[in-house]
């Protein structure tokens, strides 16, 4: 016997024991012993018997186990069944109510026509044709009046708010505040009112696209031009042509879309059923789904040899975006779009964003927070759009199609919301963070700069890094623990727990954790700043960068050291407020001091009116006086005072100018000197007579 027939059998035993179990509960006369049962209503021997196995505690406890229990197979198979019957019936409920709606559509068309016209012929025919007119002309005419004013001044109005994007703004904002003029002005009946209300906002929308399709088109342009004249291409920028083709269709688009919201939503006050209206909107949207379909096929730079293939590939995922539609899978329909459209948008709003950024580098180049803002809010608003949208979307399938499922519901509410707070903190660090580089930038100074401001700068220097990167932690770190807290989970043992275990790390890491608890005083006490030199120990060198447990020294030779904050100790800070400069120097014991006294103070006024070493000279150079008597020479003492790091130069030049005017007036430099003593005359004077004796004798001379 096959699994099929045996389950069958299987059921079809447990029905038949639980309807006579079900029917012998409920009815008074199978309760009912043998001994009281009327005569004429006896049960045979075999039904008695059957009725007495029933009531058996073993018989009861085994079908109550093999009905609550039954095969994995089976109870998967039920599942999937269950799933894919639900959505066939949903979509066959949906067709069959659309198709419904489709009969009764003349009719109501017939109603809401003579309740809409008799509306108006209540109100007066050429009254309400007039104000509908407004509604629809009013705009174009005072934006054509704007324009026309304007024309002349247009190019100062550029130049002035240093902006492309006024006047194709302008006019809209126009057009705008002229139709809703029309609208709030005008006294409307109830119909008519809710109709006027869709009409304007349907020509607002058209307006502004057009209006932002053109400026993005501008801006494509014009970031062409400067790319071409720069010789700098950029590869995702489109040509004005590309961009041209794309606003045309995504203007016909977004304006056939309009119109047939507004029409499909009028219908609601004039009484039309929910199903007409859909029906309505699934006929009209053969018209978007045409329009796409013709945008794809004519678009430009079109691959020969993979462009068909795209083309019938988009084509079909077009009709199955339909298809969805009409069958009434809403949020598959929006999962379909999102797929498709969202890189898309996004792309189109990076393009925008650097052509913004190309065109209008002037008007950016100050603002970092605004540029930020631009880029990093606009993807950010988009995707939290698509996020919240679908969300709700996907909350209203959940309830109709897996109605009590409140962990999936809870979880997508999770995911969303983490998606939402991961954008906000995103957009959060880059504005932060463009503020604190702007002010680091932004703190260059020049050569007037006073000393309390160049501490003040190099203070920041040293700050602001640190506090960017301490932030982007914190922010990181909260966001997180949202994102978790937003899917469910319990946070509070989570943060207990990282304080347990950042003690344990503590305890195992206390070189770290000694490092950055030392940097954390030195930068307290103001020990060192970026760009001063220091020597600590073994170490020296020009203060390059800090992070949370080291600092990096560059010495003056050129090595790189990175020296953890435990390891400074005692640090010695060589460009902190003036530093004194001593020299020594030897002279001949003949030597006018007084005289050498005043060619030095003469050399020190000289370095005093120097342009480039007087700035930096505090007390200028000056003879001390005698230090001491050498063997050879007496040495004196010079001294002078000058800002951190410039005695070096200002010593060089100085002792080159000393050497010079010391030979100009006569005063030598002593040096170490060996005499030797001795009767060397005497001998030379016997020489000299030996060979004079032995040359007078004819002999050799002696030697």
């Amino acid at each position: 016997m096959g699994r099929g027939t045996a389950a069958g059998l299987k059921a079809a035993i447990f029905g038949i024991l639980a309807f006579v179990a079900l029917f012998s509960a409920a009815s008074p006369g199978f309760s009912q012993t043998p001994a009281q049962t009327p005569a004429g209503n006896t049960p045979p021997a075999q039904v008695r018997e059957m009725m007495q196995l029933m009531q058996a505690p073993e018989v009861k406890q085994w079908m109550a186990t093999q009905m609550a229990a039954p095969s994995a197979a089976d109870s998967a198979s039920q599942n999937q069944m269950s799933v894919l019957s639900g959505l066939l019936q949903h979509a066959r409920r949906h067709v069959s109510m659309v198709s419904d709606a489709a009969m009764t559509l003349p009719s109501q068309i017939g109603n809401a026509s003579s309740l809409f016209f008799g509306e108006l012929a209540a109100t007066g025919w050429s009254r309400m044709i007039a104000q509908f007119l407004a509604i629809f002309l009013l705009g174009a005419i005072v934006e054509s009046i704007a324009r026309y004013a304007f024309r002349r001044r247009r190019r100062r109005l550029v130049q002035m708010a240093g902006m492309h994007l006024t006047p194709r703004v302008v006019p809209a904002l126009i057009f705008a505040a002229a139709t809703m003029l029309a609208l709030f002005s005008l006294s409307w009946p109830p119909l008519s009112q809710s109709v006027a209300i869709l009409c304007a906002v349907a020509l607002i929308v058209q307006r502004f696209t057009i209006c932002l399709g053109g400026v993005l088109v501008d801006l494509i342009g014009l970031a062409r031009a400067e790319e071409e004249r720069q010789g700098v291409i950029v590869p995702i920028m489109p040509s004005r042509a590309v961009a041209l083709f794309w606003y045309r269709r995504s203007a016909i688009f977004v304006i056939y879309f309009m119109l047939g919201w507004a029409a499909i939503q009028s219908m609601e006050p004039l009484g039309f059923s929910p199903s007409a209206r859909l029906f309505v909107g699934y006929i009209l949207g053969i018209g978007l789904l045409l329009i796409a379909i013709e945008a794809v096929w004519s678009r430009p730079q079109k691959d020969e040899k993979r462009g068909h293939g795209i083309s019938w590939a988009l084509t079909v995922y077009f009709l199955l975006l339909w298809g969805l539609w009409v069958t009434g899978f809403n949020w598959l329909l929006w999962l379909g779009i999102y797929v498709l459209m969202l890189p898309r948008v996004l792309a189109v709003s990076t393009i925008a964003v650097k052509s913004l950024q190309q065109t209008e580098a002037s008007f950016l180049a100050s603002r970092r927070i605004a540029t930020v803002l631009l880029d990093r809010g606009v993807r950010a608003l988009i995707i939290a759009f698509a996020a919240i949208w679908l969300g709700q979307l996907l909350g209203v399938g959940a309830d109709t199609m897996a109605a009590g499922d409140k962990m999936v519901d809870k979880i997508a509410r999770g995911v969303i919301g983490g998606i939402v707070i991961l954008l906000a903190a995103d957009l959060l660090w880059h504005v932060v963070k463009a503020y604190i580089d702007g002010k680091l930038l932004g703190m260059s100074l020049d050569g007037g700069a006073t000393d309390e401001e160049k501490a003040k700068h190099a203070r920041f220097q040293t700050l602001l890094p640190i506090f960017r990167n301490i932030l982007a932690v914190v922010i990181a770190v909260i966001a997180v623990l949202m994102v978790l807290s937003g899917l469910g989970i319990e946070i509070g043992p989570l943060i207990a727990g990282a304080g347990v275990v950042g003690v344990a790390v503590g305890f195992g890491a206390q070189t770290i954790v000694k490092d950055v608890i030392s940097g954390m005083f030195y930068l307290w006490d103001d020990a060192f700043r970026v760009g001063e030199y220091i020597e600590s120990g073994s170490h020296k060198g020009v203060v390059e960068a800090f992070s949370l447990r080291s600092v990096k020294l560059r010495h003056h030779r050129g090595p790189l050291t990175t020296v953890p904050f435990g390891e400074l100790g005692a640090v010695k800070n060589l460009n902190r407020d003036w530093t004194i400069d001593k020299i020594s120097l030897n002279v001949t014991y003949d030597t006018d001091l007084v005289k050498a006294k005043k060619v030095i103070k003469q050399i020190g006024q000289t370095l005093l009116e120097n342009p480039e070493f007087g700035p930096h000279i505090i007390e200028t150079l000056k003879m001390k006086g005698v230090e001491q008597f050498g063997e050879f020479a007496i040495e004196i003492r010079l001294s002078m005072m000058t800002k951190p790091g410039e005695q070096f130069v200002i010593r060089r030049n100085a002792l080159a100018m000393i050497r010079n005017a010391f030979r100009e007036n006569g005063i030598e430099f002593a040096v170490p000197t060996v005499q030797v003593s001795g009767d060397r005359a005497a001998e030379v004077d016997a020489a000299a007579a030996r060979y004079a004796a032995h040359a007078r004798a004819g002999g050799e001379p002696a030697a």
